[in-house]
């Protein structure tokens, strides 16, 4: 999941200085530099400052007359928009992701039906009839956001995975792992034969569950294992809609007991609940880290640092690992749009009609090719009618390519056409969009493993998105929870505690599982949480009764 659920609780100052610097921003209102507009805008899911001065930014510039102020939380804090909509005062765009709802509440948004008949041409091509998508809900079917999602979603490079070093597959004769065990299996031969790698201790399987990424690391493989869709924290069932929080599951709590195994056996990093981010990632770099349970994004430092050291072997191959043989693995699966959330327009803006014209501009087919290939001659060149890549090797070795070239930048949380996308003469939207085009972007190491296996790309491993069906609902995580609803603290709640028993589960003797699984669920039922499935049941019946329409 591209999805970046953030549940540490946020600090207030980092939170408060975030926002005085946002309302200085709305309080000088937008720099009127020549033909220049300033426009600001938030985003809930940025981790790294940008000046928007890279060339792609420059040229978005150059395009729209716009350049945007960007801001975004601070270590991880969750208290940015509640503090915007305490104070009134808003940037001009605001992707506030899971707290759309509450922005809604407070109109702090403003709907964007109108603009979108009256000047957004390239918003509504783009969306077709799938607009209803971004509809709010049946009682309120206004459409406050857009953005986020692509219209087509084709998978070549599965992310969300249980992952291998090549040089482990390599090393085993190019074994079939398509389960926990033989997973297990391997990272154990390995660890065996070599106990050291570059000096240093080899380490089985690293997780990262000390902060928010124990969701991409912990929690969400569970579900990848079970062969459940990522609904985040729930689990829904297509075809009536009842929803129930994930971890009363007796399939993911399999895959809990198998990694407590897994604990117990040595082949889990003992430091995988304590360690920070930077030390996560260096570890990877080192190239002793033979096993991960991680979203690609989440470990592109680490990949880049190796591919620089000249180890790419060291790298990882994506694996379909599920709890045993005939469950079909997700990842490949297309969502359709899933349309829930994205960036809205702010009710104090001035410039409202701009920030719209920006936002439909991002929909054309010319944005939708410079935020994805950059700056012709620097970034790509024309071939026999084909935009080429020419900096690969940058891109794969850079961990600051995206922020320091633009490629890539400004796709999400933006309208974006979506992996599969071609444009009007028949050319990939996206550099890695065809088979051609994803395995000119892998190293030799790559390519040797995924040949080995008779494959040609990653996702030739996984099941198609055929096989794997169609959703109804989209994707629970992304359904904004009403701000008035119990909900949302009854899963916090839940959320954070699953996060620390679980933790206790794994790391603690096997022989205390089952009573210390029994216990985390009756400390559930007792938070409330069958009112919260209930709830959210109801919410996903609403979303499919909404796009039935």
């Amino acid at each position: 999941m591209k999805w970046k659920k953030i549940i540490m609780a946020g600090s207030v100052l980092s939170a408060s200085l975030l926002l005085a610097a946002c309302n200085n921003a709305v309080d000088s209102e937008k720099e009127q530099d020549g033909d220049i507009t300033t426009l600001t805008f938030f985003s809930a899911d940025l981790t790294k400052d940008d000046k928007f001065d890279n060339p792609v930014a420059k040229e978005i510039t150059k395009k729209t007359g716009v350049k945007l102020e960007i801001s975004h939380p601070v270590g991880g804090d969750t208290q940015a928009v509640p503090l915007m909509i305490a104070s009134g005062d808003y940037p001009d765009l605001i992707f506030g992701k899971g707290d759309l709802n509450k922005l809604i509440d407070a109109g702090a948004v403003i709907p964007l039906d109108e603009l979108i008949e009256d000047k957004g041409e390239n918003l509504k091509a783009l969306y077709g009839d799938q607009l209803v998508r971004l509809k709010n809900n049946t009682e309120d079917p206004q459409i406050y956001h857009v953005g986020t999602g692509g219209m087509t979603n084709t998978v070549l490079n599965p992310s969300g995975t249980f992952k291998i070093q090549l040089e482990v597959l390599k090393e085993l004769g190019y074994p079939e792992i398509k389960t926990l065990e033989d997973y297990e299996n391997a990272l154990k031969a390995y660890k065996e034969k070599y106990p050291q790698i570059n000096g240093q201790d080899t380490i089985g399987l690293s997780l990262l569950g000390s902060d928010w990424r124990w969701l991409i690391t912990v929690g969400n493989p569970a579900g990848y294992a079970s062969g459940y869709q990522d609904d985040g924290q729930w689990l829904v069932d297509e075809s009536t809609g009842e929803t129930r929080y994930k971890f009363q599951d007796e399939k993911v709590k399999e895959y809990f007991k198998w990694l407590n195994h897994m604990y117990d056996e040595g082949l889990v990093d003992p430091e995988s609940f304590t360690q920070k981010y930077d030390t996560y990632i260096a570890k990877i770099s080192s190239g002793r880290v033979i096993g991960l349970a991680d979203q690609n994004w989440d470990i592109n430092d680490g990949i880049a640092a190796l591919k620089a050291d000249g180890q790419s072997w060291r790298t990882y191959a994506p694996l379909p690992v599920t709890l045993e043989e005939g469950i079909l693995q997700p990842d490949t699966k297309d969502y359709g749009y899933t349309g829930t959330i994205g960036v809205s327009i702010s009710s104090t803006s001035k410039q409202q009609e701009k920030a719209f014209e920006f936002l439909d501009w991002m929909a054309s087919e010319e944005a939708q090719i410079l935020v994805n290939w950059g700056i012709e001659g620097e970034n790509y060149e024309i071939k026999d009618g084909k935009r080429v890549a020419t900096d690969i090797k940058e891109s794969q070795t850079d961990p600051n390519y995206s922020l320091k070239t633009g490629v890539g930048n400004y796709i999400y949380p933006f309208p974006q056409w979506g992996t599969g996308a071609v444009d009007s003469t028949g050319q990939p939207i996206s550099r890695s969009d065809t088979k051609e085009l994803a395995m000119s972007n892998y190293t030799e190491e790559e390519k040797e493993v995924i040949s080995s296996y008779g494959h040609e790309v990653w996702a030739d491993f996984f099941p198609s998105p055929d096989e794997l069906g169609q959703t109804k609902h989209g994707r629970a995580f992304e359904i904004a929870i009403p701000a008035s609803s119990d909900l949302t603290v009854i899963q916090q709640k839940a959320d954070d505690y699953t996060t620390q028993a679980i933790t206790d589960i794994i790391i603690s003797p096997p022989s205390e599982f089952e009573q210390k699984w029994s216990e985390m669920q009756t400390k559930l039922k007792e938070m409330g949480i069958d009112k919260a499935s209930s709830d959210m049941t109801g919410l996903v019946k609403d979303r499919m009764k909404l796009w039935e329409n």
